[in-house]
């Protein structure tokens, strides 16, 4: 795997931020990625302390998505706030998962995180359509630790 200063190109990231914009126009769930160098602790429970760091346990109806990458580990975590969770049930992630795991697979880094974006934002406007009082309450831009 690439060190995280070329995980992604600045063209990329910009591509993945609009997915971001684009995905979340149909819902009022909030989508983030964060990717980090490597995870020296369970992956999963840095994933669930890097969401708090960002607050995004903080939205009004508590349904961010996170989408944590560990590059050197070559894991990743969708993590979904307890308002998802109150709905949906243990395999909601799974086609999001899938998405990101295939093009992950290939080398297709951020063509994997657009098109778990894609998919994250279309089953949240599921449960969390959009309505013309919803507001963006978080940053679009990728998070790097």
């Amino acid at each position: 795997m690439p060190n995280i200063e070329n995980f992604l190109t600045s063209k990329e990231e910009a591509e993945i931020v609009e997915a971001i914009r684009i995905a979340e126009c149909d819902t009022s769930g909030e989508i983030r990625v964060h990717i980090e160098q490597k995870c020296d602790i369970d992956v999963y429970e840095h994933a669930l302390e890097v969401f708090h760091i960002l607050k995004m346990d903080n939205t009004l109806q508590r349904n961010g998505v996170l989408i944590y990458v560990a590059v050197d580990n070559k894991s990743f975590v969708i993590f979904g706030d307890q308002g998802i969770n109150n709905i949906v049930g243990a395999d909601f992630w799974n086609s999001t998962r899938d998405k990101i795991s295939a093009q992950f697979k290939a080398g297709n880094f951020k063509e994997g995180l657009i098109d778990g974006i894609k998919e994250a934002g279309k089953v949240l406007s599921q449960h969390f359509p959009w309505h013309h009082h919803d507001k963006d309450e978080l940053d679009n831009t990728i998070s790097k630790g």
